[in-house]
C-alpha cells in the first residue's frame, strides 16, 4: 500500500512547473507542500514562463533590473539575473505574451527589440555565457527587432559584424523543437496564439523566408531548419544564425544544476506538474522530463501529476505517471476564478491532501 505525507516516513519531493498567468513555480510548490509533512520543494522550469526565477535560484545568480521595451515598443523594466560571468535572460521579461492586451496583439509589427536590450545590459557587465530562456513571446520578427537593438546600442557605424556575436557563448533552454519555417514552423504553429490571421501568417512566413535567406548569404550557414529555430517566433533563429549557439532540453539544464538525480536518492514519492496537462505533455516538457529522470532512478519513486486542466489522461497514465490530479476537479467553487493566486493554491494544497489521504486509507 501507498503511504505518503502526514506521519510519514518516506521522501517526498515537489518540482511543480509555474502555472502561466497565475502561480510561479516557487508558489506552487509552496501550496503543495502543505499537504506533506516532510516534503523537499525545488523551483523549476523547461526554459518557458518563470525560468528566470527558477534559473536564478539554481545557478544561485542575483536578479537586477533592465530598462526595456515590451512587443509595442512600451516602457517597462524586465530583470536578468548574473552569476559571474553568465547571465540568464528569460526573453519574456521583455516581450512576453501577456504585457500585451488581447486586442492589441500583432505579431506582424511586435518587436523583439527588448530582448535586445536585455542582452546588451549583460554584455555591458562582462557577461561572456547567455543562458536564454525561449518561450512566452508576443513576437514572431525572427529575432530582428532584437538585432537592431544590439546594432544600435552596441556599435558605433551600425555594421552588424562588429558586433562580434560569434565570438558570445550562448545556450539556449526550451522544450520547442520547431524549425523555422514551413507547416511546423514558427509562423505557422505559433503566431496564431499570438493573434495572427491567416493572412498574417502568410506574410510573418515569407519574411521569415527573406529574412533566413539573406541571413544565409551573410553568415555562411542557414540554421532555418534546424530543430529549435522556431522557438520564441524564430528567436531561436537569430541566435542559432548569428551567435556561438546550442540548444538544451531547459528541464534537463535546471535538473542537472540542482543534481536532481541524487535527490531522487531515498525517494518516495515525486509531485510535478504544470497549468494544463495534455498528450503534449509527453513531447519534452518539464513533467515528462521530470518522469524520465524518475524512471531511470535506482529508487524509481512514484509521481504524481497535478494541473489545473487535464486532457489526454490515458496517455498521461500509460507513460508512467501513477495518478494525474486536476486541481479544480472537485474543488473549484460556482463562480470562482481558477486563475485567481489564493484560489489556485488552495486547490492544489486541498487537491493533494485529498489524494494523501486517500493513499492511508
Amino acid at each position: 500500500m501507498e503511504i505518503y505525507g502526514k506521519g510519514a516516513e518516506e521522501k517526498t519531493i515537489i518540482a511543480i512547473d509555474s502555472f502561466k498567468g497565475c502561480l510561479t513555480s516557487a508558489e506552487a510548490n509552496e501550496a503543495a507542500a502543505k499537504a506533506f509533512d516532510n516534503a523537499e520543494t525545488i523551483a523549476v522550469s523547461d526554459g518557458g514562463d518563470g525560468m528566470l526565477d527558477a534559473f536564478a535560484a539554481a545557478w544561485g545568480a542575483r536578479q537586477i533590473d533592465v530598462p526595456t521595451h515590451d512587443a509595442l515598443m512600451r516602457h517597462r523594466t524586465g530583470r536578468i539575473a548574473i552569476a559571474g560571468d553568465t547571465a540568464i535572460i528569460e526573453v519574456a521579461q521583455a516581450v512576453g505574451l501577456p504585457f500585451i492586451e488581447p486586442e492589441q496583439r500583432n505579431p506582424w509589427t511586435a518587436t523583439s527589440y527588448g530582448v535586445g536590450e536585455l542582452i546588451a545590459e549583460a554584455l555591458r557587465r562582462c557577461c561572456h555565457h547567455l543562458i536564454i530562456g525561449l518561450g512566452g513571446t508576443a513576437t514572431s520578427d525572427c529575432g530582428i527587432g532584437m538585432l537592431k537593438a544590439l546594432i544600435k546600442l552596441l556599435t558605433h557605424d551600425g555594421n552588424i559584424d562588429d558586433l562580434h556575436l560569434g565570438d558570445i557563448d550562448v545556450t539556449l533552454a526550451t522544450d520547442v523543437d520547431n524549425p523555422l519555417l514551413g507547416d511546423n514552423g514558427a509562423a505557422a504553429v505559433f503566431a496564431p496564439q499570438k493573434g495572427a490571421s491567416a493572412e498574417m501568417v502568410r506574410r510573418i512566413e515569407h519574411r521569415a523566408a527573406t529574412f533566413s535567406r539573406l541571413s544565409a548569404m551573410h553568415c555562411n550557414k542557414d540554421e532555418s531548419a534546424t530543430p529549435g529555430a522556431g522557438a520564441a517566433g524564430g528567436l531561436g533563429y537569430a541566435f542559432l544564425e548569428f551567435f556561438n549557439s546550442r540548444i538544451e532540453s531547459g528541464a534537463d539544464m535546471l535538473l542537472r544544476k540542482v543534481g536532481f538525480d541524487k535527490l531522487l536518492a531515498g525517494c518516495s514519492l515525486v509531485v510535478t506538474g504544470e497549468g494544463s496537462s495534455d498528450r503534449q505533455t509527453l513531447m519534452g516538457k518539464l513533467p515528462q522530463r521530470i518522469l524520465a529522470h524518475c524512471q531511470q532512478a535506482e529508487d524509481k519513486p512514484v509521481l504524481w501529476l497535478v494541473a489545473g486542466h487535464v486532457e489526454d489522461e490515458a496517455d498521461l497514465l500509460n507513460a508512467g505517471f501513477r495518478r494525474i490530479i486536476n486541481i479544480n476537479e472537485g474543488h473549484l467553487r460556482d463562480g470562482e476564478n481558477p486563475l485567481d493566486k489564493d484560489i489556485a493554491r488552495r486547490n492544489i494544497e486541498d487537491a493533494l491532501k485529498d489524494n494523501v489521504m486517500t493513499t492511508r486509507m
